[in-house]
């Protein structure tokens, strides 16, 4: 039975949640409330700031008073993440420091929960870790596997996300693309715009009105069939480099939102291999081998075999 929570009070004390946004925070504390609902408190106005109504983009100060208002969910109960889900996400780690994490992120696994799914990546490294502090400095489909960074504290992740949204973060991506290329270097600069279909899954489209996007293609080899492609991201849109990729007419294997199923291969073939960035003066480098999986596709697609 859901249960109706009590009036909360918070104080922030700790300066890793010092401008931080309040519905990111709620988020993070509320596991068990859907999303939907924390914004639709914010915007009714029963989460207040020192007795005031606030937005949802408000960002903490310490010693701000938040109010948590009474809210029907199952809230008290914590997350329970199977021990293997935790283990293979320990696994899959191939950097650490005090700072930050780097994963690389098995195909399949959300980076967090949503109305479909109870969690995702971010909170079971929170769960595995016993702190609410990690957060996502950045996101990748659940279906692309490879390089995923999470921030141990409030200073990284704003050190970070500045520089991706400087630009300065060096992203590189391989996949396999149905057919061959036509050309063995190409620099796609098309708009992307989101959108919604008739059934209300989010898509995106080439379209003027959309947000500037650009990325360089590199072919790094050929099947009869196929292509193994290196794709070199210089915007970070959704959806980015399988919207691009489809249209110059080589979709991603596998993409089943844009592409051909191609011999009714079972995942998508794109894999987040490479990222690098600078914070305060260390530069980091990753490199995310792929897949024993995605090596075999590949292999069947050398050899002209189906991808049953």
């Amino acid at each position: 039975m859901p249960m109706i929570s009590q009036v909360k009070t918070r104080t922030v004390t700790d300066p890793d949640e010092a401008g931080r946004r309040i519905d990111n925070l709620l988020i993070s504390i509320l596991k068990k409330v859907p999303r939907g609902l924390i914004y639709r408190l914010i915007r009714q106005g029963q989460v207040r700031i020192n007795g005031c109504r606030v937005k949802q983009d408000y960002r903490l100060q310490v010693g701000d008073q938040i109010r948590i208002p009474p809210i029907r969910s199952r809230e008290d109960s914590p997350i329970k993440i199977a021990d293997n889900f935790l283990e293979n996400l320990e696994r899959s780690i191939i950097f650490e420091d005090d700072n930050l994490i780097c994963f690389n992120k098995p195909e399949g696994v959300a980076v967090h929960g949503g109305s479909s799914l109870r969690y995702g990546l971010i909170e079971g490294i929170r769960v595995s870790r016993s702190s609410t502090k990690f957060e996502l400095a950045h996101r990748i489909d659940r279906e692309t596997s490879g390089c995923l960074l999470v921030c141990k504290n409030r200073k990284t992740l704003i050190a970070v996300q500045s520089e991706f949204k400087n630009r300065n973060v060096r992203k590189v991506y391989e996949f396999y693309s149905v057919g061959n290329w036509n050309s063995r270097n190409k620099s796609v600069h098309q708009k992307l715009k989101r959108y919604k279909t008739a059934w209300g899954e989010r898509r995106v489209k080439i379209d003027v009105l959309g947000q500037n996007a650009r990325t360089d293609f590199r072919v790094l080899d050929k099947a009869p069939s196929a292509t193994r492609v290196e794709a070199v991201l210089h915007t970070g849109r959704t959806h980015q480099i399988r919207v691009h990729s489809k249209h110059c007419g080589n979709p991603i294997i596998g993409d089943r939102k844009y592409g051909n199923l191609e011999g009714n291969c079972q995942r998508l073939c794109l894999h987040a291999t490479r990222l690098s960035l600078e914070i305060e003066g260390l530069k980091y480098k990753f490199d995310a081998p792929k897949s024993k999986e995605l090596e075999d596709i590949w292999g069947k697609l050398i050899l002209g075999a189906r991808l049953d």
